[in-house]
Parts: C-alpha cells; sequence; structure tokens
C-alpha cells in the first residue's frame, strides 16, 4: 500500500464555499464519493489545517497506486467527476484534469508501522 499527501491551499473568501463542497461529499454526494475512490482503488482523507498565513486542505489517497488513480481521476468524465473537478476548480484554482504543476509530493520521512 502507498501513500501520497498533496495540500491545497483554500484562498481567502472561499471557506465558506470549501466548507459547502465537504457537507456535500459528506452528505447527499457521499455515496458517489466512496464509489469513485472504490473504483480507483484508492482511500482518500481530507483534513483541514487552520494555520496563521491561511487555511490549507490536506488531501491523502492510499493505495496500490496512488498517483496513478489522482492521474486517472483527472481524465474522467462522468457526472461525479465533473462536478467534483469544478468545485476544486472554483475553491482552489487548480485544474485535477491537467497535470499538477511541479514534481509530485515527496515523502521525506516515515516512521515505520505503527
Amino acid at each position: 500500500m502507498a501513500l501520497i499527501a498533496i495540500a491545497f491551499p483554500i484562498p481567502p473568501g472561499k471557506k465558506a464555499e470549501w466548507r459547502t463542497f465537504i457537507d456535500e461529499l459528506r452528505g447527499s454526494r457521499h455515496r458517489d464519493f466512496t464509489e469513485s475512490r472504490r473504483k480507483l482503488g484508492v482511500r482518500e482523507r481530507t483534513f483541514l489545517q487552520e494555520t496563521p498565513m491561511g487555511d490549507l486542505v490536506i488531501v491523502t489517497l492510499e493505495g496500490d497506486n496512488p498517483m496513478a488513480s489522482f492521474a486517472e481521476f483527472g481524465k474522467q468524465t462522468d457526472a461525479f467527476a465533473t462536478w467534483f473537478k469544478a468545485q476544486v476548480k472554483s475553491i482552489h484554482g487548480v485544474d485535477l484534469g491537467a497535470p499538477p504543476p511541479g514534481p509530485p509530493p515527496e515523502l521525506v520521512v516515515d516512521s515505520g508501522p505503527a
């Protein structure tokens, strides 16, 4: 099992929109969300990190090949994926359909199993 973590800033004035997005993922769109991730072969966990420099969303993807799953999701065109990607673009300014700029996340330290 592999794990990646990706951080997305929440720009000023976008936190309420982000909360609405998350409320939908936990509510009316939860089944679509979990089914999407099941088909991709990943477990996704999302954290909110509030900092003095601004809020961050930290997303972890765990699975056999989470980077490939992340790329595959960017190519999907079903109704849920289209909606999800539009929300991310509106809130974070990130186009999940395009390769992310820069290198992939780098694991720099691991304490080993618990």
